[in-house]
This record gives structure tokens, C-alpha cells and sequence, in this order.
């Protein structure tokens, strides 16, 4: 059994990234719920929990906090970029190795395939929820909501679901899940 921690960036009285008539907490949510729902629904052994189910602040030591008493395996950051670039890139924290870096590899390739997105590349950061995380983790930053390209793909539901697809793609892959017959 595969216990994967899904975190949905934001929430509640934090929006965090805003442009374009679009707040990230809400496409956070969107993904992330997505997610879940496609690995439970189609794929055998594996677990799900996720930061959170709605519109609702959580702070980030409440979440890696839950992701560690839980004793996930994997713990996957959704977020949604700002600041004037364009495309789709992922974190793993610094110098983490094997089988972080193994996993980031995958699910990067496979959100790529998935999305029409440039890719900008598997990045290292020192971020709260990769850092404080007691198990291997991604953070992965879904196009910039301050781009107007980009945030025309995020407002469609259908991309929405790529995204989701392609993380799905990612973690299967990973972690050698089977789908149900």
C-alpha cells in the first residue's frame, strides 16, 4: 500500500497567487482533488489524505505536521506560479538524491507530456513543505496565473484535468501502481 499526501497550496484567507480573474487556492484545489480522485477511482494499493478538502486556511506546519503523523510515503505540493514567466517546473529540496530526485524525474516527464506547457525545468529549493517533509517530496509550480496564455489553459477544465492526468501518469510510474481491473 502506497500512501501518498496530497497539498493543495493555499486556501481559506490565503489566496496566494491572483491575476487574470483567477485565485491559486482554488486551482490548487481543483488539481489536487482531481488527483486523488483519479488514483482512487482507477488505481489498486494506494492510500490518499490531502491538506485539505475545501476552502480553508492551513497553515504549513499543520500540513507537513499531517503528512509525517499520517506516515505518508510521498508528499505532493500542488501550486500555481506568479511573477512574469510562463510554463510548468517542480522542486525537490537541495541535494535530497535518490529516490526524490528519481521521483521528481518522472512525474516532471510525465506532467510535460501530459500539458501544453513550457517546460522551465526540475529546480531545488529550500521551501517549508520539502524541507520539514519526513518523507520524499515535489512541489510542483502549474503555470503562471499572472500570464495571460497560461491563465487562459488554467481557467479550462479540460487542462485542469491534464494537469491532474499528468501528475496521475507521474505517480503510477513512480510508485508501480496498477490500475484496477
Amino acid at each position: 500500500m502506497v500512501k501518498i499526501f496530497i497539498d493543495p497550496g493555499h486556501g481559506g484567507s490565503d489566496p496566494g497567487a491572483v491575476g487574470n480573474g483567477l485565485q491559486e487556492k482554488n486551482l490548487t484545489l481543483k488539481i489536487a482533488t482531481r488527483i486523488r480522485d483519479i488514483l482512487g477511482s482507477e488505481y489498486e494499493n494506494v492510500e490518499l489524505n490531502m491538506s485539505r478538502t475545501g476552502d480553508t486556511a492551513v497553515s504549513l506546519s499543520s500540513r507537513t505536521n499531517a503528512a509525517n503523523a499520517w506516515g505518508a510515503d510521498f508528499l505532493l505540493s500542488i501550486h500555481i506560479n506568479a511573477g512574469g514567466g510562463t510554463g510548468f517546473e517542480d522542486f525537490i529540496y537541495p541535494n535530497v538524491g535518490a529516490p526524490t530526485a528519481t521521483y521528481q524525474n518522472i512525474i516532471h516527464e510525465e506532467v510535460i507530456k501530459a500539458i501544453d506547457f513550457a517546460d522551465r525545468g526540475k529546480k531545488q529549493a529550500n521551501f517549508h513543505m520539502l524541507r520539514e517533509s519526513a518523507m520524499p517530496a515535489l512541489l510542483t509550480e502549474n503555470g503562471f496565473i499572472d500570464n495571460a496564455n497560461d491563465a487562459a489553459k488554467l481557467a479550462q477544465p479540460a487542462f485542469i484535468e491534464g494537469i491532474a492526468r499528468g501528475h496521475v501518469n507521474g505517480l503510477a510510474r513512480a510508485f508501480g501502481l496498477k490500475k484496477n481491473n
